[in-house]
């Protein structure tokens, strides 16, 4: 997934010598590949890494305002959450700029070598920073911290502490390696080695799966392995804008539990026929294999994919009432209306038509941040690397002003960044960790298993039971192809969905087909099926659309430079799960937040989540990323009172 990731924004990780490089990059941005290259490797915690890359943003942003008239720190010489990391301005660089590039490199140096010594690549990891620090001409065993000795070196190693110090104090428990302390599942575990039932005993909370192997995603194996909720307690964390008025404080089973932008609960499956809550439960969750269907590439349904026709959209709804006129409930989709011209060339976009199967594929695998990934956190750290090199970019802060040079730039967008995805991540798991809300592969079997909800005069009816629904939803008769090999499964539940038969033939390509909805699976790997943490409410909502926001704001465009980007996935290269697209697809975005929007619909298509875990996101999302500009534009502007 990465190296097609790296494609589609035409990066080079360090491949030329760090002289070369240095031409073209800041130093900020040749570090910041290395946090990316050490998230690759490590195991696959959205929530940790988007700490990281905070963590890492404020080493580099601190090490370059403290040179600056204008800017303000924001750890160094600060007290914040308690954590004072104290520091007197006793150095004056005769060159500014060889100063920052010490300072900055001796702070992350430090924190990667701390934050990943211990993850699955550390190897690689820590031979990598080692020999970008020699090739830089740097001595890694030079650790003094006393920069009174006008060392830029020592400084750096200061503030990296300072870091690493704030981490251990900032709620994440990070020395504890990020366990929870009183989090416990509802659910036993789905064991996905046997055909035996969920053994759910609440289908409004998260189950835990059980894999014979299980691979993360970032490609790590863990053979006979039942992955635990990550990070359930994350609102614990220290954020960065989120603050009381954000805040709300509930309790369940005698813990307290932060919340961040609290949207309330999700639709709860109750027993009681006429309530609108189980309703839109079960019209959530059932859109998901509906809109797994559209993956069979024997479908020849086709739609334009260009910006003409998808994005643009203005307004979410704001409750779970309004939902049903966004989202396209059987053809897949919102109700976005797209552009009708590029507003840089003055042009219309081109028309795009394809399989609607090869789209839908290709977005599922393109947003999920699969083996090798960065974490949706470092996509978009991807997307703001890609718009920085890019030709038509004008590096001018909100669009105005001077151009800053390379270094101002990274930094400050890196800062403004990292504020919001790291919380982002604290905002989504304090939800996810409160409400512990069931994912797809739960709710549809267990549903299932419990019969249909639609009518009291046919088979197996139960008030939270499945909904029928003709040629998507419907019940085993004994003439049907289900029950040739096996008469006990007349009067069951079937669903004509994407059948996940890789794994059973010698085949490549995995076609629709009617499967029993009790073994319904989402287009996901068999190794990973599902992230290890509840869904409601979507990360890669929020994420997407926090770092939609500090796109916008901080080039002070909404659209992409040139008006559009793009990403080439390549016939029958780029599918991972199964073979495919059946031609080239260019996945087009005209504006950041068509992205993040595209981004948040590719995980129902992909099986993650059902339609109630989306908007709530997108939402906070956006809210979130807009606050973390204004507190990061404070900064900038030494206009901060903390």
């Amino acid at each position: 997934m990465i190296l097609n990731t790296f494609i589609i924004f035409g990066l080079l990780i360090l491949i030329l010598t760090v002289e070369n490089d240095t031409k073209v990059h800041s130093i900020a941005r040749i570090w910041n590949e290395q946090v990316l290259s050490a998230i690759r490797l490590d195991y696959a915690r959205p929530t940790v890494h988007a700490r990281n890359l905070y963590h890492t943003s404020i080493a580099m942003y601190d090490s370059w305002s403290i040179f600056d008239d204008t800017a303000d720190t924001y750890l160094l010489g600060k007290t914040i959450d308690g954590f004072h990391c104290p520091y007197k301005n006793t150095i004056v660089p005769e060159d500014k700029n060889e100063a920052r590039k010490e300072v900055i490199s001796y702070a992350m140096y430090r924190i990667i070598e701390e934050r990943f010594r211990i993850s699955p690549g550390a190897q690689n990891t820590l031979y990598n920073i080692d020999t970008l620090f020699k090739n830089l001409g740097y001595e890694k065993n030079y650790e003094s911290k006393n920069y009174n000795n006008s060392s830029f070196a020592a400084l750096g190693n200061y503030i990296g502490d300072c870091i690493i110090r704030f981490g251990y104090q900032d709620g994440s428990n990070e020395i504890n390696g990020f366990e929870s302390n009183y989090y416990k599942p509802i659910n036993p575990p789905l064991d996905l080695t046997k055909n035996d039932s969920t053994g759910l005993v609440n289908l409004n909370h998260w189950q835990p799966l059980t894999f014979e192997v299980f691979i993360d995603q970032s490609g790590n194996i863990f053979p006979g392995f039942t992955p635990r909720f990550v990070g359930p307690e994350w609102g614990n964390v220290k954020p960065f804008s989120l603050d009381k008025n954000n805040l709300t404080i509930k309790f369940k089973n005698g813990n307290r539990y932060k919340l961040y932008h609290d949207p309330g609960p999700p639709p709860y499956l109750t027993e009681y026929k006429n309530d609108n809550f189980s309703k839109y439960y079960k019209w959530g969750f059932v859109a998901v294999p509906i809109w797994s269907s559209h993956l069979d590439p024997n479908n020849d349904i086709t739609l334009d994919i260009s910006p003409s026709s998808i994005g643009n959209i203005e307004n979410y709804p704001n409750n779970f009432f309004q939902y049903k006129s966004f989202y396209d409930y059987f053809n897949g989709g919102d109700n976005s209306s797209g552009h009708r011209v590029n507003p840089r060339t003055g042009k219309t976009y081109e028309k795009q038509i394809v399989l609607r199967s090869d789209y839908t594929r290709v977005l599922a695998e393109f947003w999920a941040d699969g083996p090798e990934s960065e974490t949706p956190p470092g996509h978009w750290y991807v997307i703001l690397n890609y718009v920085s090199d890019h030709p038509k970019i004008t590096k001018k802060f909100r669009g105005k002003g001077e151009v800053l040079d390379n270094l101002e730039w990274d930094v400050k967008s890196y800062f403004s960044l990292g504020g919001a995805v790291h919380d982002a991540a604290i905002s989504a798991w304090s939800i996810k960790g409160y409400y512990d809300y069931i994912r797809p592969i739960s709710a549809i079997r267990g549903m299932a298993e419990i019969g249909q909800s639609t009518n009291p005069e046919l088979p197996r009816y139960h008030p939270k039971g499945i909904p029928l629904i003709k040629n998507y939803i419907e019940l085993v008769d004994q003439k049907d192809d289900l029950a040739k090999n096996n008469i006990d499964n007349v009067g069951k539940i079937k669903l004509y969905s994407w059948s996940n038969r890789l794994d059973k033939l010698n085949d490549n390509i995995s076609s629709n087909g009617w499967i029993l909805a009790e073994k319904w699976s989402p287009y996901q790997r068999s190794t990973f099926v599902t992230p290890p943490f509840a869904g409601y409410i979507s990360g890669h909502s929020t994420f997407s659309n926090a770092a939609a926001e500090i796109l916008t704001q901080f080039t002070g465009d909404n659209y992409f430079p040139g008006g559009i980007a793009e990403f080439t996935a390549k016939e029958n290269q780029f599918l991972t799960f199964e073979k495919g697209p059946s031609k080239d697809i260019i996945l087009q975005w005209a504006t950041y937040h068509d992205a993040a929007d595209q981004c948040s619909l590719s995980r129902i298509w992909g099986g993650i989540h059902p339609l109630q875990d989306d908007l709530p996101g997108r939402i906070i999302g956006r809210a979130i990323g807009n606050k973390a500009f204004n507190l990061a534009d404070q900064y900038f502007s030494g206009k901060n009172n903390n």
